[in-house]
C-alpha cells in the first residue's frame, strides 16, 4: 500500500509541488494522474521511491516511512519499485538483454555486473520480462538499433525484471506516435492486473488516461482534485482538473487527427 498523508512537497525555487496530500494507493491498482505541467505528477511518482523528499507530512510504502529511511533502506525501497521512464533511458551501445538485466542489479554481486557474468537464473527472469512485452526476438539486438515504441518496451521489461511489486511510469507514451501509445498502455495495463504489480502512470493525453486506468487521480497546482474511475470521467471532470476548456493538444485521438 502506498498512503500520502497531509503530504508536502516545496522545492528549493519556493515551487510548492505538493500540498496536504491524503492519497491512499491500495496493491495491484492500475492508477493514472493527469494534470497540466507543472501540476505534481512527476513529483507524486517520484516521492514513491524516494527520488523526490517530502519537506513535511507522512509518506508510507510497503510499510516503510520513507522519510525516515537511510541510505540503505532507500536502497531496498528503490530495488521493490520500478521505474519507466519518458526518455527510455537504456544504453544505446549495448543489447537488449544487457538493458533489461539491469534490473537485476540489485540481487547480482557488483563483480558479476562488472564483467558480464550474470547468473542463468538472472538471464531467464530477463528473458521472461521480455517475453511478456513480446519482444524477445531482439534480446541481443543494440538498444541503439530499436523503434521508440521497441525502446519503452525494453524499459518496461528492464522494470519486470525487478520484479517490483510498485511500477512507476513517467510519461511512458509522451515521446510515441498514437498506435504505439496505445500498445504500451495495454502492456502496462496486463502487467498489473495479471502480476498483481501496482502501477502508477503520469499521462498528458486524456483519452488515454480513461481507456486504460482503474482510478484517476487530477492534480492541478499541486493540490488533488479529483480522485476517481476513468468511467467518472467526462469533459467537465477533466475542464476542472485543468482549469481550462479542453484543446487538441489533450487528447491523442484529436492530435492524431490534425
Amino acid at each position: 500500500m502506498i498512503r500520502f498523508s497531509k503530504a508536502n512537497v516545496t522545492y528549493p525555487n519556493g515551487v510548492s509541488a505538493m500540498k496536504d496530500l491524503d492519497l491512499e494507493i491500495d496493491d495491484g491498482e492500475f492508477v493514472v494522474i493527469v494534470g497540466l505541467s507543472g501540476a505534481g505528477k512527476s513529483t507524486l511518482i517520484r516521492a514513491v521511491n524516494g527520488l523526490v523528499p517530502l519537506t513535511s507530512g507522512e509518506l508510507n510504502v510497503n510499510g516503510n516511512d520513507v522519510h525516515s529511511l537511510n541510505r540503505t533502506g532507500l536502497r531496498e525501497l528503490r530495488s521493490d519499485v520500478g521505474m519507466i521512464f519518458q526518455g527510455f533511458n537504456l544504453v544505446d551501445r549495448t543489447t537488449v538483454l544487457k538493458n533489461v538485466l539491469m534490473g537485476r542489479l540489485h540481487k547480482v554481486p557488483t563483480w558479476r555486473t562488472l564483467i558480464g557474468k550474470y547468473p542463468q537464473a538472472d538471464i531467464d527472469i530477463a528473458a521472461r520480462a521480455l517475453e511478456r512485452v513480446e519482444i524477445i526476438e531482439k534480446t541481443y539486438t543494440r538498444a541503439s538499433d530499436l523503434s521508440g515504441g521497441q525502446r519503452q518496451r525494453v524499459g518496461i521489461a528492464r522494470a519486470l525484471a525487478q520484479e517490483p511489486s510498485i511500477i512507476l511510469a513517467d510519461e511512458p507514451v509522451a515521446s510515441l506516435d498514437p498506435p504505439t501509445s496505445h500498445v504500451v498502455m495495454r502492456y502496462l495495463q496486463q502487467i498489473s492486473r495479471e502480476l498483481g504489480i501496482t502501477t502508477i502512470v503520469n499521462l498528458h493525453f486524456l483519452d488515454l488516461a480513461t481507456a486504460y486506468a482503474d482510478r484517476i487521480i487530477g492534480l492541478r497546482d499541486g493540490v488533488l482534485v479529483f480522485d476517481g474511475p476513468g468511467s467518472k470521467c467526462d469533459e467537465a471532470v477533466f475542464e476542472s482538473i485543468y482549469g481550462r476548456s479542453l484543446t487538441a493538444d489533450d487528447t491523442m485521438a484529436k492530435q492524431a487527427a490534425l
